[in-house]
């Protein structure tokens, strides 16, 4: 049903005494052997095949398309050359600017493995819509 919307969730990890217990435990746990989501691979192992414990992580391919950066990074320039965008002021356009141009320039992902250029600016896309739909004012 969720993805029947694009919806995404983590379904056994609803239970909020489950969400809680892990936002408390210390990140050497979460991090087991340095590898994300390590206490769930530790968990799995020997109930899972190995080649699904220990896979990498794989995003999703669109992300990774010449023509969603491009799509994107048009995007971004948009917002910024807008007025009304609040992002203005709370973001480093030089920087995004800088990124956008040169992608190899990041040095390792922004946040957690998969957080390359092209998402970064789409999480910039989101906050934009986010702002306007609710009217944010940075004040």
């Amino acid at each position: 049903m969720s993805m029947a919307t694009g919806l995404e969730v983590r379904v056994p990890f609803c239970d909020h005494r489950i969400v809680e217990y892990a936002y408390n435990m210390p990140w050497e746990m979460k991090a087991l052997d340095g590898r994300e989501k390590g206490i769930v691979r530790e968990a799995m192992k020997g109930i899972l095949p190995d080649d699904i414990v220990f896979r990498k992580k794989s995003p999703y391919p669109k992300t990774h398309n010449p023509i969603f950066m491009e799509c994107v990074k048009n995007r971004v320039k948009a917002i910024q050359n807008d007025n009304n965008s609040v992002l203005s002021d709370i973001i480093n356009w030089q920087t995004v600017k800088d990124i956008s141009e040169n992608p190899d320039s990041l040095k390792s992902p922004w946040y957690g493995q998969l957080m390359g250029v092209p998402q970064i600016l789409a999480y910039i896309i989101q906050l934009d819509t986010w702002f306007r739909h609710f009217n944010v004012e940075i004040i």
